[in-house]
């Protein structure tokens, strides 16, 4: 693979035109695909062998008048303070405006507060029933004002309305969390680079690659069901991954550079390395996000594979049109001008030493330490998820001045919190010989159960042999106490079909909500099972050994793990709340867990993959354990912790918003990313690999022979290059010097080779060449920073004192090699 990159990175270089507008190309035609789409969008819930949904499907065949699967709206009035909504103007007013709910588009039915009990025993407070003949997403502009226009008049009377339901349009969403996640990327890509050029790169191909995925996702709108979160999600995780690749691959054609390659061949070389990285790093997190699938549920299913397309493009763009930029760029992506004094004498001149470097030194001299502290703090931070309870989000998790949280309190307040989620309770009499005695005798038997705040009497379909009861129950839709009652409803459907014959269902939005919980906590582990081993198998391939995939795994359990811990005591328990603007508290939202789990072990593994691979890259040129964790983090820690900065602080921008549940997302993902960066990668994965030594790299002779070499550290790369230099590079002449060989310490022709202590060539050449003409203060022309640096290193040791740095093969030979292979 490495070498297949390596040309497709010199290819790009080279064709630099070709592949832009081939690029520029597929963005118009995806462009004009979405605008022309007619496609939208589904927030609905298809539980398959569920109870709830087996109630959905009868009501629909025996009930298509209660459109079971159709949008709902609560509109909630409430009367000026000492007045009643009995008296003469307001009922008359609230009269009005029922009816011009029931002419409104697309209307199925609108129950009338006075005549259907639906005002409180304070006379102040009303709600009258939408249901709609469509679902939420086929709701149109002209009921959407219809809504307004009521809510409108209503206040105009004097009266408070507020609204709620699916059926109400939620608030234009903020943008300001992308925006504040691409300003800090920005800034954190300038600082890690000094460069404009340098940082605008993965910003521009990040921003193309994103636009061409949502555009795709919105023309799949027009062929299969897609959830509205869908694309957002897509977005954000698109965006984040396609900055943090392109940031990989960019820093190391910049070291490429350095190290006195032209800028084609760096190119080509940073592909060949960094690219493979980022091949298996991104097939991770397609693994994870594509896993989303097995759970059965289309919403998650159409947010996984919209998420994973997203990073499968923003894999494509970082093989070829980065490349591509950089043939534009040249070696102009080299002025670093906006480096701190520090960084400068650090990257040009060898001065000093980074931080990563110190960080991994520490680490490794005191492995037992660290490890055992990263490990214990981790654990006591999971501690609180062993409390995990999951909901779907409902309206008292809407911002506190919305409508719809305004409506929730307000009929809270005046009905009990049990009104907010209302039972629909179904009896299948089909079987049975008297259809009204059975839906009687279900009706007693839910009015004797605990918890139930009233019961309506049964309403039939025209062949009456299937009843609809309506149930409220007097705690709110999220507790244990309704959760246990619709448990308890279910539990007579035994006795009752044995009495009557007759079955028993519920369903309604808070049931359906209780079986998509219930459904989603049982997948948690099957899925994660599914999404560990498959990427088991993909880390063993990437590093030829058992442990290191293993390592990477646990560590991962120990980042969500903590990450659930935070958000259960932030959002579930309330610690802290206040900071985070929380006004009450509730269940976790139930498809946090599962979304946690899928994208943070794809990043997750992003970064274990770009650091534990510049440690094998290392350990395979010879150097020993501990150095090449060491020299790993050299090259890697600074990338890595830029990547990492950039993820929390894009996810970190949702907290700034007044819903509880993209807070918890913020939150969730913020925390994970600095767990598994900072504590598992950067901490506990250093201090292990020094623990086991060799042992990481070790592999049994039987499974090392019938895995495929992937070669992701492009060791068989540098070989071929290094051999094809090697047949290329003229014969040294020197002064006084026979051909072949230069004067030792002791006066005898001894050969000169430059190599890193194991035998291998330390600067991936085993030939070499006469010097390059130096300047009076020994500086090579052309050759900047690290790679003066290093031909000046070498002229120190009595080995390397007539080694010249690499020398780039004609492109004829190299291309000739490179078909061959």
């Amino acid at each position: 693979m490495a070498t297949f990159l390596y040309r497709l990175g010199r290819l790009a270089f080279r064709r630099r035109r070709l592949f832009l507008m081939l690029w520029i190309a597929v963005l118009a035609a995806v462009g004009i695909g979405a605008m022309s789409s007619t496609g939208s969008t589904s927030d609905s819930f298809t539980l398959p062998g569920t109870q709830s949904q087996k109630a959905i499907d009868l009501l629909q065949k025996e009930f298509p008048q209660a459109s079971a699967s159709g949008a709902t709206a609560r509109v909630v009035f409430e009367a000026p303070s000492g007045q009643k909504l009995t008296s003469t103007a307001n009922k008359a007013e609230i009269t009005s405006l029922v009816a011009e709910l029931k002419a409104s588009p697309q209307v199925a039915s609108v129950s009338d507060p006075f005549t259907s009990g639906l005002v409180s025993k304070s006379g102040s407070i009303a709600y009258t029933q939408v249901s709609y003949k469509v679902a939420k997403s086929d709701v149109g502009s002209a009921a959407h004002e219809v809504l307004n226009k009521v809510a409108a008049e209503g206040e105009k009377a004097g009266l408070t309305v507020s609204m709620g339901g699916d059926a109400v349009e939620d608030k234009a969403a903020s943008k300001a969390a992308e925006l504040i996640g691409l300003a800090v990327a920005a800034v954190v890509l300038v600082i890690t680079f000094g460069s404009l050029i340098a940082a605008g790169l993965p910003l521009l191909t990040a921003i193309l690659g994103v636009g061409v995925a949502v555009m795709c996702i919105t023309i799949a709108t027009s062929f299969v069901d897609m959830a509205s979160a869908a694309s957002t999600l897509a977005l954000m995780l698109g965006l984040a991954v396609a900055i943090d690749y392109a940031l990989f691959i960019v820093s190391r054609y910049r070291n490429e550079i350095r190290d006195g390659h032209d800028p084609e061949e760096a190119a080509g070389r940073a592909l060949g390395t960094a690219g493979s990285a980022v091949v298996f790093a991104g097939l991770t997190v397609i693994i994870a996000l594509a896993g989303l699938s097995v759970i059965g549920i289309k919403m998650l299913t159409s947010m996984g594979l919209a998420s994973a397309f997203a990073v499968a493009v923003a894999v494509l763009i970082a093989l070829t049109l980065l490349p591509a930029m950089l043939g534009f760029t040249g070696t102009r992506i080299m002025k670093a001008k906006l480096l701190s004094r520090r960084m400068h004498a650090l990257e040009e001149r060898g001065e000093g030493e980074a931080t990563g470097v110190r960080w991994a030194r520490f680490v490794t001299r005191n492995p037992v330490k660290v490890l055992a502290v990263a490990v214990i703090g981790l654990g006591l931070l999971t501690i609180p998820a062993m409390s995990l309870r999951l909901a779907l989000p409902d309206d008292s998790m809407k911002s506190p001045d919305s409508t719809q949280r305004v409506a929730y309190d307000t009929l809270s307040k005046g009905f009990g919190p049990g009104f907010n989620g209302p039972l629909t309770v179904v009896v299948d009499a089909r079987d049975s010989k008297d259809p009204k005695a059975a839906a009687a005798d279900a009706v007693a038997r839910i009015k004797k159960l605990p918890d139930v705040a009233t019961v309506r009497d049964a309403a039939f379909n025209e062949a009456g042999d299937v009843a609809l009861i309506g149930a409220i129950p007097k705690s709110a839709p999220s507790s244990q106490a309704t959760k246990d009652l619709v448990k308890d409803i279910r539990a007579q459907s035994g006795t009752l079909h044995k009495d009557t014959g007759a079955d028993l269902m519920v369903t309604g939005t808070t049931a359906v909500n209780i079986d998509v919980s219930s459904k989603l906590g049982q997948a948690l582990i099957p899925y994660l099972a599914i999404v560990v081993g498959l990427a088991l198998v993909l880390l063993l391939l990437v590093f030829r050994s058992i442990l290191v995939p293993l390592k990477a795994a646990l560590g991962f359990l120990l980042s969500v793990g903590a990450t659930l811990g935070v958000v259960v005591a932030v959002f579930q328990w309330g610690w802290l709340k206040g900071l985070f603007g929380i006004q009450e508290t509730a269940p976790i939202v139930s498809v946090l867990p599962i979304l946690l789990i899928g994208v943070v072990f794809g990043l997750a593994m992003d970064y274990e993959v770009f650091l534990v691979t510049r440690m094998r890259e290392e350990y395979v040129h010879g150097a020993e354990p501990t150095q090449a964790i060491v020299q790993g983090f050299k090259h890697s820690a600074r990338v890595v912790t830029a990547a990492a900065i950039i993820m929390i602080s894009v996810f970190s921008g949702f907290l700034l918003d007044d819903v509880a549940l993209i807070k918890s997302i913020g939150l969730g993902l913020g925390s994970a990313v600095f767990f598994d960066a900072f504590v598992v990668r950067m901490t506990i994965v250093p201090a292990v690999m020094t623990l086991l030594g060799r042992r990481a790299w070790a592999l049994p002779k039987w499974l090392d022979r019938v895995m495929p070499n992937v070669d992701v550290e492009g060791e068989k790369l540098r070989q071929a290059l290094a051999a094809e230099e090697t047949s290329t590079a003229p014969e040294p002449v020197f002064a006084g010097v026979p051909a072949g060989g230069h004067q030792g310490s002791d006066h005898h022709a001894a050969p000169s080779v430059l190599t890193n202590g194991s035998g291998t060539d330390a600067s991936d050449t085993t030939g070499f060449t006469s010097p390059l003409p130096r300047h009076h203060r020994g500086r090579i022309p052309g050759l900047p920073g690290l790679g003066q640096r290093r031909a000046n290193e070498g002229d120190a040791a009595p080995s390397a004192d007539t080694a010249e740095p690499k020398a780039t093969p004609p492109r004829g030979l190299r291309n000739k090699l490179f078909r061959k292979s």
